[in-house]
């Protein structure tokens, strides 16, 4: 499993003219799942996402999570994190899991966050989304469960 962590100001996913999901002050996640992957997994991403000590706290050191400050999170499926160019210049998605555990997978994150009390915003899985965001930072963090980067 796989998740793209941006600190952002706020963001917000499009899908065919309406707004589908948002948040202020907080975390934008880009979310994806690799075939094979169990909960063990997303209990990792979901504990990093959760915990990360990203925010600044009163002496300007990250030091605090999105939970700390009161912060919101959009959370998008995205299958192209598993997209691979090692060969040529189109990528592959073989190790990319297949929608219906894909999306399975993603909406047992998107709860999980909500069970800890965080307010989530989400896109909608396998539309296509215009994503805006402004980074704060620009924080961006790469989190892979199989620690492969």
């Amino acid at each position: 499993m796989r998740a793209v962590v941006q600190r952002v100001d706020h963001a917000s996913v499009t899908v065919e003219g309406q707004v589908t999901g948002a948040c202020q002050k907080g975390l934008m996640v880009l979310f994806g799942v690799a075939e094979g992957d169990t909960e063990k997994d997303l209990n990792y991403i979901v504990d990093k996402v959760v915990g990360l000590r990203i925010f600044e706290d009163e002496a300007g050191k990250m030091n605090l999570s999105v939970k700390d400050v009161g912060g919101e999170i959009l959370a998008v499926s995205q299958f192209t994190l598993y997209g691979d160019c090692r060969k040529g210049k189109r990528p592959s998605f073989d190790k990319a899991a297949k929608p219906d555990i894909a999306n399975a997978f993603y909406e047992q994150f998107v709860a999980a966050c909500r069970a800890q009390g965080l307010q989530v915003g989400t896109g909608v899985f396998r539309a296509h989304m215009l994503v805006e965001l402004v980074n704060n930072g620009p924080v961006t963090i790469l989190l892979d469960s199989r620690k492969e980067f």
